[in-house]
């Protein structure tokens, strides 16, 4: 399996990106789905490197790859509601307000969830990781929502592309709430890009058979690593 690194890079946030991603949790799931995941010990960790965190496999790996792409999003939308752009509307505001708090909630319940299943194995947890915007201008609307675009999209297709891997049923019941909500915060995002279009559900992330695109967690690391926005570096090796 080839190894996935992510590395610093600096990019400009404006147009020809390519597209990378997160993969949502559900903020309060419950002490149910929690106590599930403590008893979750299919995913087993290697270290290839000992100075660089290995996602690992399994749901375990899954979960990691989601906080991963999470703590992303959660970190962009604090960015964005701590400064807001130039001339934002009172209806933004309301909109990026949102999108931050189910973010975050989507970060935290990943960070509570991976607690449970790795108990005091906490090496098998990712870290905190950090991140570097480049010369993204957050006073910018335009390069604000272009990137909240990228982010949202993506997201959609990295929850469909990795669905498959969820052995839990609890996770996969969570996974399909989660995308619905990601869809929504996508359309919302293409709507105020293009207001009364249908651009909200453009050919370009639905299909002819009116489904949503699909990426393997590969080609999403692979994605975010050419943004350079994730500078804490960490290989995927036993995820497709």
């Amino acid at each position: 399996m080839k190894k996935e690194v992510v590395r610093v890079q600096q990019v400009k946030p404006a147009k020809n990106r390519r597209q990378f991603i997160k993969m949502s949790g559900l903020a309060l799931a419950g002490a149910g789905l929690i106590m599930a995941c403590s008893d979750d010990d299919d995913g087993t960790m290697i270290d290839p490197n000992p100075e660089i965190f290995d996602l690992g496999s399994g749901d375990l790996g899954v979960l990691n790859y989601a906080y991963a792409l999470e703590q992303l999003e959660a970190d962009f939308y604090t960015r964005v509601v701590n400064n807001f752009y130039s001339g934002i509307s009172s209806d933004e505001m309301t909109l990026f307000t949102d999108l931050y708090n189910h973010e975050v909630n989507h970060r935290d319940f990943f960070s509570a969830a991976i607690s449970a299943a790795v108990g005091s194995n906490t090496e098998a947890k990712l870290p905190t990781l950090e991140f570097d915007y480049g010369d993204l201008d957050w006073n910018s609307r335009d390069q604000v929502i272009a990137t909240a675009k990228v982010l949202e999209d993506t997201g959609v297709a990295a929850y469909n592309g990795a669905g498959y891997l969820i052995s839990n049923p609890d996770y996969l019941v969570i996974a399909g709430k989660i995308v619905s909500v990601e869809a929504r915060h996508a359309a919302a995002i293409r709507t105020l890009i293009n207001p009364g279009s249908a651009d909200f559900a453009g050919n370009d992330v639905v299909d002819g058979n009116g489904l949503d695109l699909a990426m393997a967690p590969s080609e999403i690391i692979a994605a975010v690593s050419d943004t350079g926005f994730i500078t804490t570096p960490f290989t995927a090796t036993q995820l497709p």
